[in-house]
C-alpha cells in the first residue's frame, strides 16, 4: 500500500471519525442525548462526501470498496473501543449508529459511482 492509499484509507477515515467523535462530545452537553447521533449525521456527511469528492483521486471501484469497509471498520472498532468501553453508556447501539455505519460504508461506493457516472448523466 502506497502513501497516498494509506492517507486515503486509515488517515482520513480515522480522521472523520475523530470529527464525529468531537462534535459528540461538544453536543453532549446542549442536546438530548437520543439526538446527538442525528445533529452530528448530517454535518459528518458533507465532511465525508467533500473528503471524497475533493481529496481522493481515484476512479478505481477497488479502491472505493477499500476504502468503504475501511472507514466502516474504523468506525465500528473506534467507537466501540473509545465510547462502549471508555465511557460506558447504557445504551449506545441504536438507530443513529447503524445508520451511521451504513452510511460511512456506502459514501465512498455512492461517490465512485457518482465519479463515473453522475456528470455525464446530468450533461444529457
Amino acid at each position: 500500500m502506497d502513501k497516498k492509499s494509506l492517507i486515503d484509507t486509515l488517515g482520513w477515515g480515522t480522521l472523520l471519525w475523530f470529527i464525529g467523535y468531537v462534535l459528540g462530545m461538544i453536543l453532549y452537553f446542549v442536546l438530548p442525548v437520543s439526538i446527538i447521533g442525528w445533529a452530528i449525521l448530517p454535518v459528518g456527511l458533507i465532511i465525508t462526501f467533500w473528503v471524497l469528492f475533493r481529496q481522493i483521486k481515484s476512479t478505481d471501484f477497488r479502491y472505493y470498496l477499500v476504502l468503504a469497509v475501511a472507514w466502516a471498520a474504523i468506525a465500528i472498532i473506534c467507537d466501540y473501543v473509545f465510547i462502549v468501553l471508555l465511557l460506558k453508556p447504557e445504551i449506545y447501539y441504536k438507530l443513529d449508529v447503524y445508520v451511521y455505519y451504513l452510511l460511512i460504508f456506502a459514501s465512498p461506493l455512492i461517490a465512485v459511482w457518482w465519479k463515473k457516472h453522475g456528470k455525464t448523466s446530468i450533461q444529457q
